[in-house]
């Protein structure tokens, strides 16, 4: 252990690096932790002394991570969380938290979940902030470096979604798949079955971090596979294009039951077995360690037990 070169390296530094990578804006960084930008600059400056590394560079207006500043992401986060967790023994108390969660996820999983999210800044931590990031900008990796504390996304249950041992699981609300259609859609007023379902062409949702679906993987197995005509970022869109044409939609049950975006769609039951899904939240192991991320965790858990879905 190098005593001399750990002595050299404060919880200023590691702090203002595990910002830099989340916002990669020194003015940003500067407001969340209430310094001055010079101040972020030279403590930055003196880190990449101490690691021999430029940590970030400039690529037009953005401050882009290094790799070595990227692949230290994480062992920055976990010596942090531990402090955290040893500054913070007492209680928590979420009606004197003023703190900042973040959160990744889709807009139409903000829709299933805003009546939990809403009850918790509005009635429980009041004075808290919870900002909503896109999954698609901020995933598993995001997760890993401590850039979000929480995902929250609809998944098949039937095959492990991502093979990091370090992220926990959690299904809080049991799902159905549906598929969706216009109401003058051909098939609207029929039984679906396969060789419907099939016949047509799908909208399908883009995610680049999970697994193919077993749905499709079972269907391309007892039958064939579908014809995709687009894939879309959102539930949102791919109901727009399905009330625009003929095509199908695969769904969330639950989603379809919340939205408005949805309103002059149909649903028609799956003629074919796809196995289970569900909404899970997704964290870090080490947000355990973090009381009010703890305490978040729990409350979402609990609370979504009581939406109602109509």
């Amino acid at each position: 252990m190098d005593l001399i070169q750990l002595s050299r390296i404060s919880f200023k530094h590691l702090t203002a690096l595990h910002i830099m990578l989340s916002t990669h804006s020194v003015t940003k960084s500067a407001e969340t932790l209430c310094m001055s930008p010079s101040s972020v600059s030279k403590t930055l400056t003196q880190l990449r002394k101490v690691l021999n590394d430029e940590l970030f560079y400039r690529d037009g207006t953005q401050l882009i991570p290094t790799p070595y500043a990227v692949k230290i992401g994480p062992t920055v986060h976990l010596i942090l969380n531990n402090m955290n967790g040893l500054l913070n023994q007492s209680t928590f108390d979420p009606a004197l938290f003023s703190g900042r969660f973040s959160l990744s996820m889709r807009e139409s999983t903000l829709e299933v979940f805003a009546p939990v999210i809403s009850d918790i800044l509005s009635n429980q931590a009041t004075n808290a902030q919870i900002n909503i990031h896109s999954k698609e900008q901020l995933g598993f990796d995001a997760l890993l470096n401590g850039q979000v504390d929480l995902i929250i996304l609809p998944h098949d249950k039937s095959q492990p979604p991502t093979n990091e041992k370090q992220l926990v699981w959690e299904s809080v609300i049991e799902d159905e798949m549906v598929c969706l259609m216009r109401e003058d859609h051909p098939l609207a007023k029929d039984e679906l079955t396969i060789e419907d379902y099939l016949s047509y062409k799908h909208i399908g949702i883009f995610d680049k971090e999970l697994n193919k679906p077993y749905f499709e993987q079972l269907l391309t197995q007892q039958h064939q596979s579908r014809t995709m005509a687009m894939f879309v970022a959102d539930f949102g869109s791919a109901a727009a294009m399905c009330q625009q044409s003929d095509f199908l939609f695969t769904s969330s049950k639950k989603w379809f039951e919340v939205t408005k975006q949805a309103q002059g769609l149909v649903q028609k039951t799956l003629p074919f077995g796809y196995g289970q899904v569900a909404y899970s939240v997704v964290y870090n192991k080490l947000s355990l360690n973090d009381q009010a991320l703890s305490w978040l965790l729990n409350r979402i858990k609990e609370q979504v037990s009581d939406i109602t879905f109509e």
